[in-house]
This record gives C-alpha cells, sequence and structure tokens, in this order.
C-alpha cells in the first residue's frame, strides 16, 4: 500500500425521494430562518416548488444565475443579498446556480443549502470556478464548499435527456480524473470507480426511458461520489482544458466536457496505467481498454462529439492551446503544445479518441 493523505468532507448530504420538503428542517437544524433563494432564469418552477415549501419566510429571490458565474452576476446577486436581510442562501439548480450560491456564501459568510437538479457535481466541491472579463479562474477553499446538499431524485426526473447524458459525462469526467490525481487516495479511488459504474449503468437506460426511477436514482448516487472526487483530489489537463474552452469561448459547460473527456484521457493514458486499468473495469465493453469503453458510452448516449457544433471556430484552435499550456495544472504527463493542439483539433472536427497523441 502506497502512503497517502485523506481528508473528509465535512458536508451534510440529504438523499432520496422528496426531500426538498426537509429542506426547513435543514436550515432550522443549522438555525438560519431567512433564506435568499437562487436559480436560473429556465427553473423559476424549482423556486416557486422551494417557496411552496419554504412558505412565508423567504428572504428573497434571484433569478440570473448564468454559465461560468460571471463576476458582474454575483455582484448583482450580492447587493440584493445583503439588501434582504438574509441569513442564509439556498442555491436550487445545475451548476451555474449551484456555483453562484458558492460565490455568494463565501463573499458574505452566510450557510449555504444547495439543491442540485443535474449530475453536475459542484455542490460537493470546495472549488468555485468565476469568469471576469472572459476569462475564467478557479480557487478553492474550504468555506467555499456548501454546509448541506439536499438530493431530491424527484427533481431530476425532468432533466432532459440530451442535458442528462452529457451532465453525467461531466460527472465521470470528475472521477476519471481522481484516479491519476497527484493527491489520489485509495478511499477516492473506490468512491471513483462507485461513481463511474453508477453512472456508466444508468445513462444508457435514461436515454430510452428518462422516466426510470431506479435509474435516475442511481445516476444521481453517482453524480455525487464522482462530485466528492472532484471535491477532494486534484484536477489535471480535462479540467484545464475545460475551463479554458468554456471560460475562454463561452462554450456549453457539460457539453463541452462531453466531447474533450475521451480525448484528454488518451492523452494521459500512457503515464497511468493503473487509472486506465480500474476505469476499464467500470466501464461496460471496454475489453481492458478504457479509451474504448468510454468511445462506446458516448456512442449509446448520442451526444455531440464535435465542439464546431457548440459554436467554437477552427481559427480558435492555437489560441486555445495557448492559453491551455499557460499556468497548466498538474498533469501525469508532461504539458506538451503540440500534443495538446492535435486533441483540441480532434475534440473540435468531433473525432473518436485515439491513444496516439
Amino acid at each position: 500500500m502506497d502512503s497517502f493523505e485523506y481528508n473528509s468532507s465535512p458536508a451534510r448530504v440529504v438523499f432520496g425521494s422528496g426531500t426538498i420538503k426537509k429542506v426547513p428542517d435543514e436550515l432550522a437544524r443549522a438555525k438560519v430562518s431567512k433564506p435568499f433563494l437562487l436559480s436560473t432564469p429556465q427553473q423559476v418552477s424549482h423556486i416557486e416548488l422551494l417557496k411552496n415549501v419554504l412558505g412565508d419566510v423567504v428572504a428573497g429571490i434571484f433569478t440570473e444565475a448564468t454559465m461560468h458565474t460571471p463576476v458582474e452576476v454575483t455582484e448583482k446577486a450580492l447587493e440584493q443579498l445583503k439588501a434582504s436581510g438574509a441569513d442564509s442562501v439556498v442555491s436550487i439548480g445545475g451548476g451555474s446556480t449551484v456555483g453562484l450560491g458558492k460565490a455568494l456564501s463565501i463573499r458574505s459568510g452566510l450557510f449555504h443549502l444547495t439543491i442540485p437538479t443535474t449530475y453536475a457535481g459542484s455542490e460537493v466541491t470546495p472549488i468555485l470556478g468565476e469568469t471576469d472579463a472572459g476569462k475564467k479562474t478557479t480557487r478553492s477553499d474550504p468555506k467555499i464548499l456548501p454546509n448541506t446538499v439536499v438530493y431530491d431524485v424527484d427533481l431530476t426526473m425532468t432533466l432532459p435527456v440530451s442535458l442528462t447524458a452529457t451532465s453525467g459525462v461531466n460527472a465521470i469526467a470528475h472521477s476519471v480524473e481522481a484516479l491519476y490525481a497527484r493527491n489520489t487516495n485509495p478511499i477516492m479511488n473506490l468512491l471513483a470507480q462507485e461513481g463511474v459504474k453508477a453512472l456508466a449503468s444508468s445513462l444508457p437506460v435514461l436515454i430510452s426511458d428518462p422516466s426510470s426511477q431506479a435509474a435516475r436514482s442511481s445516476a444521481l448516487y453517482g453524480a455525487w461520489l464522482c462530485g466528492t472526487c472532484l471535491g477532494s483530489v486534484g484536477m489535471s489537463i480535462h479540467h484545464k482544458l475545460c475551463h479554458t474552452l468554456g471560460g475562454s469561448f463561452d462554450l456549453p459547460h457539460s457539453e463541452t466536457h462531453t466531447i474533450v473527456l475521451p480525448h484528454a484521457l488518451s492523452y494521459n493514458a500512457p503515464k497511468v496505467p493503473g487509472a486506465m486499468g480500474a476505469l476499464a473495469a467500470a466501464l461496460p465493453g471496454s475489453e481492458g481498454d478504457a479509451t474504448r469503453g468510454l468511445n462506446i458510452l458516448l456512442q449509446k448516449l448520442k451526444v455531440e462529439r464535435g465542439l464546431k457544433a457548440l459554436g467554437m471556430q477552427e481559427s480558435d484552435i492555437d489560441k486555445a492551446a495557448d492559453i491551455a499550456v499557460s499556468n497548466p495544472y498538474w498533469n501525469p504527463r508532461p504539458i506538451e503544445r503540440g500534443p495538446i493542439r492535435e486533441l483540441i483539433r480532434r475534440a473540435w472536427a468531433g473525432e473518436e479518441a485515439r491513444a496516439d497523441l
């Protein structure tokens, strides 16, 4: 057994069906009573549901959360938060809303309860990514971690099939990088493999049967495990590329992760045989080759494979490569501009990943 260090997450997790009804008890448990509610414009219906559960104690509502957590949106929300007299923040939605909740909580010091409705995993990480003037930066601080996470499987039942697929692969990406992180440990390896297994088995079912309660529950469980991995160990080239592409070219988050992941994995494959073996064991159809298994999963999920379909221009490939190799995250394979540019080109063109980078 190799030596390792392990820090457990201090967040409280409530998982199940209909658990949104437990939010008042969770707020009372934290001794707060005047929540400020957050969502995106597209998820106002979830805010209404939450208001019905909470009654007349809601101090304020902000429904302008958006991708990549722009600083100007956070500052607008912070003004309203301060004026409301709220003593807590409750975010309901996907990664965009959770990100805004984190940004407000770290700035205000207020208790943060989050109710995720996608598989993003941000809710169990102490990481905050923010965009300012087109540049995305990330930071990590234990105080960024939401205090309580309420997982309600019922809120994921209407998640569109396309977002189910890409949000699920985004979660898998967290576990993939956890398996070869510099500070990985046996506990995270177990969580990562279990998370990938849960998602790789449930996501294809949800493509054909989106209303499967069992598959929805398994997917949300897997997303929690994968997010926990991201919150506990470091990120490498995959997340660096996605932060570069998302923040600099305004590409959608989960779709970008889905396209880049198999290529990032193939880049690192020669240096991480142990992680590749563990991942292959968790991905059906791998036949010992994790890249193959991931390609097969993406085929089953019928997802978009090319960044050009998301609006990225071919002329942006060199700029993206330059940004990706500047201030790189630690990675098991040294960052070389030539192969990284080819990785981005393949992802832009929508080619299948292959281990010859």
